[in-house]
Formats: structure tokens, sequence, C-alpha cells
């Protein structure tokens, strides 16, 4: 097949695409094309958690078993359409970067014809305060995701010592991720807060619950990753695919679901329906 066979012109919101190899295996049994339909689908959920937040963009342009690199930059050849914010890089070496900003869904689109599977977002959007905050749990082996739900679950209680209300999802791989929306004055450092917090949780619960980064620390245990809150980290957006032999998805949890301690391992399609029927469960993440 010649390339321009290979190629469909299609128009989204205004704005002319061409879309590339849409039978092409992305994952062992999803095609690109897939990939695209699922994240037009789910758009209307997922564009708000991505609105005005500078995209980190995981692109496996030979599928999930191939090569992979992380892009901060807007490639060459960004359609003038595509928004784009130079953005100096926190905590780095004094340098800006031109950040993709997926605010629409020809954006999103375009970005999924491009193989990138993962979207990350940090804590902050453009031009305002820091509105979140993140835990990322991880389980060390032989500890499971059970365990971070656990863990999760003490973790819930200690925010809402302070007022805090916490979110879950799972990563869409071993872990699980709660989010707290942050309101002016709330917390002052978002970052050394959630230090604090998993650092009481460790010394609260030593025998299944680490807050130091050295991995040497994390068999059988549960890390709490406060260091997400630094301004130069990001994390999976919600409803973002990850890698994997599956299309498996970063999905909203309910407390109920995490309270039962069982592995949720959605796929594109399960997230569809779930989504059809339960709304986005993080939709308090971005009112206001």
């Amino acid at each position: 097949m010649s390339d321009a066979q290979n190629k469909v012109q299609v128009t989204i919101e205004g704005r002319k695409l061409s879309l590339s190899n849409l039978d092409k295996p992305l994952y062992p049994h999803f095609t690109k094309g897939e990939v695209i339909d699922y994240y037009t689908r789910i758009a209307p959920v997922l564009l708000p958690h991505l609105r005005d937040r500078v995209a980190t963009r995981l692109r496996f342009p030979e599928g999930v078993d191939g090569l992979r690199f992380f892009e901060k930059n807007a490639p060459r050849g960004t359609p003038e359409w595509v928004r784009t914010e130079t953005v100096q890089t926190p905590g780095g070496r004094n340098e800006s970067v031109e950040f993709v900003v997926i605010d629409d869904l020809a954006t999103l689109v375009w970005c999924a014809n491009l193989a990138a599977l993962e979207l990350h977002v940090p804590q902050w959007r453009i031009g305002r305060r820091t509105d979140l905050m993140v835990f990322d749990l991880d389980p060390g082996e032989p500890a499971t995701f059970s365990a971070c739900c656990e863990v999760g679950l003490l973790l819930r209680d200690v925010l809402a010592e302070d007022g805090l209300d916490a979110y879950p999802k799972n990563s869409g791989k071993k872990g699980l991720h709660l989010y707290v929306p942050v309101k002016d004055r709330q917390v002052d450092d978002t970052s050394a807060y959630a230090k604090r917090a998993a650092e009481r949780l460790a010394k609260e619960h030593p025998k299944y619950v680490v807050s130091r980064m050295d991995k040497s620390l994390r068999g059988g245990k549960v890390f709490v990753d406060w260091s997400q809150n630094n301004p130069a980290k990001t994390t999976v957006a919600p409803y973002s695919l990850r890698a994997a032999p599956e299309p498996r998805v970063s999905t909203p949890l309910t407390w109920e679901e995490v309270e039962k301690g069982e592995p949720l391992p959605f796929t594109a399609e399960d997230v569809l329906v779930r989504v059809a029927e339960m709304g986005d469960l993080l939709a308090p993440l971005v009112q206001g």
C-alpha cells in the first residue's frame, strides 16, 4: 500500500488532520485506529484533566514492544493550530521547553496519531498556582495492589484530618494514585506537605509502608511516592492509556472499590462502558 493510500484525511472541529497507518498494531491486539477511536470517545472526560497543563507524551512509534521515548518539546511539523507554551523547566538547568498543551479534541487525535499512548501532566496549570496534590502508591514485591489499597485508605484518613479530600485511581499498572484538589492557601507547599504525610505513615506503619526512595527498602512494602508534587514531575493523566500487553487505562475508582482491594485492570473498552454508567469520578478535581 502506498503512503497516499495509507493515509486518511479527516476534519475535527474545523482542523484538518492526516491520519496514517490506522491498521498498525500498537498493542498486540489493538491498532492505532483503535487507539485514536478510544481517545476520541473518552475525550469529554479526559480533556478537562489535560486542559492548561503542559503535556509530556510517551510515544511508541513501533508499538508497546518497540522503541519508546518521552517527548516534551513540540515536534518538528507541529501544526500551527496546536497550542504550545514555552515554559521554563522547574528545577532544571534554567532551560525552557516549548510544550504541547492538549486543550481540544483535534490536538488529542493529533497526539494519538503520533503514537503518543501515554499522556503525563504536572499538578499545576499554566499561569496558576498548584491546584492538585498527588500520591503514587507503588508496591514492592511481593506486596500487591491490595496492599496499596490498604495504605491508600490510611492515607485518606490522614488527609481528612486536615480537611483534605482524596480521590483514587489506579495507575493502569500495579499501583494506586490518590489525588487531592488544593484550593488557595489550603496547603502552602504541596511537596513538603506530601512528604510529611508519607513520612508519618511510614513511621506509624513501618512494617508495610516506606517513604524513602531507596529501592532496597521497598521489598514487601508500599512506597508512598510524594515526589510527584515537585513542579518538574508529571503523573500519568486520568483516562490515559498505559503501555502493557493490552490497552489498560489509568482509571478513576470509587472508595468502595479501593476498600475491596481487588486488582482492577480496566481496558479501554471497559473504561468507555464505565464512564457511560458512572461519569467522571474525578470531576471534583476540575470543578471551580
